[in-house]
């Protein structure tokens, strides 16, 4: 008996340890942000000024501290009408806030778009509860608010992309195939990098969850916010739980136009888990860029030229898509 239980505390120990790995990783990684600037990829940057926009901060969505937003609006305001850019920011669930992505929705606020930049309640101390859905349900309430604000400051949107890095870009993926059909405008396309869109312990091996199945239940139930047990992985039951966080299950015939990037050597977010998504974009035949970084980890730093091609492949499907 005492075996047993000691055999109990220790599974359960890796198990929080192996969550805890986890969202370090996650929240350490520097993902994505616009602060480099070569030759090449100044045109992504901007030298902010009242001549190009202004910002508004801190509109309320919803009454708990975190649903908070920031919007980016041009200083053009004659249009009729504005697209709508939404950037959600990295941290592994755990951590970040809309002000770190100030880079990338002011150089978006500089092309012409309402961007915003929203916060979202994360999983900490003061939180212990919070997890990936919850944070993806906040998103989605958040968008009729930041629609609604952006018409009263003079800048009705008709359309909107919606993106984000890492924690960000898995929100990002699941408001554009999950949620689009709730949203007060039209979602014409996704762009993100290093975003998880599944959860099967065979492609989360970096984390040891292929040989542990009680560990793997532990952390993709911490993300689902849901109770999932060992006995659960790889049956129907499991694959309905994981559903409300697991992107790609949501690609279907009429899945928006996505461009999306990711690290060949990422251990945050296991490389092998983007497969999914881009064997669902390919059967679905949903018009995509699928990039993989061959020589990068989570923070997509050793492939430069990938870089530029992102970004050259982000303008080319906003100026596609989301043209008035």
């Amino acid at each position: 008996m005492r075996r047993k239980h000691q055999k109990g505390r220790k599974t359960g120990l890796f198990i929080f340890l192996c969550i805890a790995v986890f969202i370090v990783s996650f929240a350490g990684s520097a993902i994505f942000k616009m602060a480099y600037t070569s030759h090449k990829m100044r045109k992504y940057s901007v030298d902010w000024s009242d001549e190009i926009g202004t910002v508004y901060k801190d509109f309320a969505y919803g009454e708990k501290t975190a649903q908070k937003f920031d919007l980016y609006v041009p200083a053009d305001n004659t249009k009729d009408t504005y697209g709508l850019v939404v950037y959600l920011h990295a941290g592994g669930f755990t951590t970040g806030d809309k002000a770190d992505d100030k880079e990338m929705l002011q150089w978006l606020c500089s092309k012409g778009y309402v961007a915003a930049g929203i916060n979202y309640t994360l999983r900490d101390e003061n939180h212990p509860k919070a997890n990936v859905y919850s944070q993806s349900e906040e998103i989605k309430a958040s968008i009729p608010f930041v629609v609604k604000e952006a018409k009263k400051l003079g800048y009705p949107v008709d359309r909107m992309a919606i993106s984000g890095g890492s924690a960000g870009g898995c929100l990002a993926l699941l408001y554009a195939y999950r949620d689009a059909d709730t949203s007060p405008v039209p979602v014409k396309m996704v762009f993100e990098a290093v975003g998880p869109a599944s959860f099967y312990a065979e492609d989360w091996a970096v984390y040891g969850l292929d040989q542990d199945p009680e560990a793997a239940a532990g952390l993709f139930g911490t993300m689902a916010g849901k109770k999932i047990t060992p006995a659960m992985l790889q049956t129907a039951e499991y694959e309905k739980i994981i559903k409300d966080i697991s992107a790609y299950m949501w690609v279907n015939e009429n899945t928006v136009p996505t461009v999306c990037a990711y690290g060949a050597y990422d251990k945050v977010c296991p490389f092998d888990s983007s497969k999914h998504l881009k064997k669902a974009l390919e059967k679905n035949n949903v018009t995509h860029e699928y990039i993989v970084f061959p020589h990068s980890g989570h923070a997509l730093q050793n492939d430069d030229k990938c870089y530029i091609q992102y970004m050259d492949k982000v303008v080319e499907y906003l100026d596609t898509y989301m043209a008035n």
